[in-house]
């Protein structure tokens, strides 16, 4: 089984439809990282500080566990398990103030160490308290801040993961989740060339698997049941076929990000600024060229320094002095995706100094989400974004008016005329 197995990793690897091609490999996967992190210090902080509230809609977790959720289908339904269900008075942590408390001293806890032993024990000490409904969906947050040591976790992992082991893991249980977790880590160690220290990878697949995507490899011996398999193996394709739209909508996501991204960098040249392209979009194409061509190869050592630096290389586009010392403006293009992660970014870029970001913080996103970004925008956990006037610039402004403002324009004037105050 172990050599079909390989098989089945090496198949699903070269899948251009694959969750590894799709999610995996997604260039904008590990910009999420960071933003999350952050996220889960803000629910701690407020936890902590008794400001957290009672309810589920609005709050920080809220935001958080629903940017996770954007994170593509492999994600899709995270926040389910932190909905508040009246009927059944879970999951526990949103009227019992001890039960909330103890929630937030376990993301303290796992953000601090660093090691599997204490994520380990964390975990076994909340599963100890038996909150109504707090079970191992938590994971999913986990793995944001220990992507080598925590797998992500839902039914169509659990499925997949029985399917490759012929294991009876059951859903709902930290032990349950414990012992499927080791089990991964022992098939991620025996397939590790095809894989990834980060359990994103081995999860991603067993996740297709769970999905019907692919069928398990035969548990029973001999050569029918390999021919068997190898037959069904072939009809995965069908089922990439029914699965390609969806595929090419998040691709297509991904082409009018970077069409929007040189648009950006093309204007901040024309207006005689520096420019920065995101440190994990450098390599991306777009009409033939280089997204990051004639741009800025390293930020200078003022905004290097920052404390916030890690995250602002992530920013999607910078426009920079003339001495390269200083940002003027920053912009984050949400085409379908949460705007968390920009807003963060943004936010570590404003409140390192107050001498960044002098000319405005963009908001870029088809018109008809200005909407759902101001909705966004008056969530609580946003509630410091206020006092940073940041601005939504719509694409359809931004289309008509780009060639005007780069042939007749002069400094931040044409880009704030097009834009509006959030």
């Amino acid at each position: 089984m172990a050599d079909l197995l390989r098989v089945l990793i090496e198949r699903w690897r070269d899948d251009p439809e694959s969750t590894y091609r799709s999610w995996f490999l997604w260039d904008e996967r590990l910009k999420n990282f960071r933003s999350i992190r952050r996220g889960i210090a803000q629910v701690v902080e407020e936890i902590e500080a008794g400001t957290f509230g009672n309810v589920y809609r609005g709050s920080s977790l809220e935001t958080i566990v629903g940017s996770i959720a954007e994170q593509r289908q492999i994600f899709k339904g995270a926040d389910h398990a932190f909905l508040w269900k009246p009927k059944l008075r879970i999951p526990d942590i949103y009227e019992d103030a001890q039960n909330q408390r103890a929630f937030g001293r376990l993301l303290h806890h796992c953000s601090c160490c660093s090691t599997e032993q204490e994520l380990i024990e964390g975990i076994e000490t909340i599963d100890r308290l038996a909150i109504k409904g707090l079970g191992p969906a938590v994971a999913n947050l986990l793995y944001f801040l220990h992507p080598t040591l925590m797998s992500p976790f839902n039914t169509a992992i659990v499925n997949g993961f029985n399917a490759v082991t012929g294991s009876k893991v059951k859903l709902g249980r930290w032990d349950q989740y414990l012992a499927m977790r080791a089990g991964m880590l022992r098939l991620n160690q025996t397939h590790r060339d095809l894989l990834s220290n980060d359990l994103g990878a081995i999860a991603g697949f067993l996740f297709d698997i769970g999905m019907g995507r692919y069928s398990a490899p035969p548990v029973a011996e001999g050569d029918a049941a390999r021919d068997a398999w190898f037959a069904e193996l072939s009809k995965a394709r069908d089922t990439a076929k029914r699965l390609q739209g969806s595929i090419a909508a998040a691709r297509e996501g991904d082409r009018t990000h970077t069409e929007i991204q040189a648009w950006l960098r093309d204007l901040g040249l024309a207006l005689g600024y520096k420019v920065w392209v995101a440190s994990n979009d450098r390599g991306r194409t777009h009409n033939g060229g280089m997204l990051a061509a004639g741009c800025l190869e390293c930020l200078s050592p003022s905004i290097e320094s920052l404390p916030g630096a890690d995250s602002i290389r992530l920013i999607d586009v910078l426009w920079i002095n003339s001495d390269g010392t200083r940002v003027t403006a920053a912009f984050e293009v949400e085409h379908t995706t949460s705007i968390y992660s920009g807003i963060v970014r943004m936010l570590d870029l404003a409140l390192s100094s107050d001498l960044h970001a002098t000319g405005g913080l963009f908001l870029v996103a088809p018109d008809a989400r200005e909407e759902e970004v101001r909705a966004q925008l008056r969530r609580p956990a946003f509630s410091r974004v206020a006092d940073l006037q940041v601005r939504f610039l719509p694409y359809g402004e931004l289309e008509r008016h780009r060639e005007a403002i780069a042939r007749f324009g002069s400094g931040m004037k044409g880009i704030q005329a097009i834009s509006r105050i959030l």
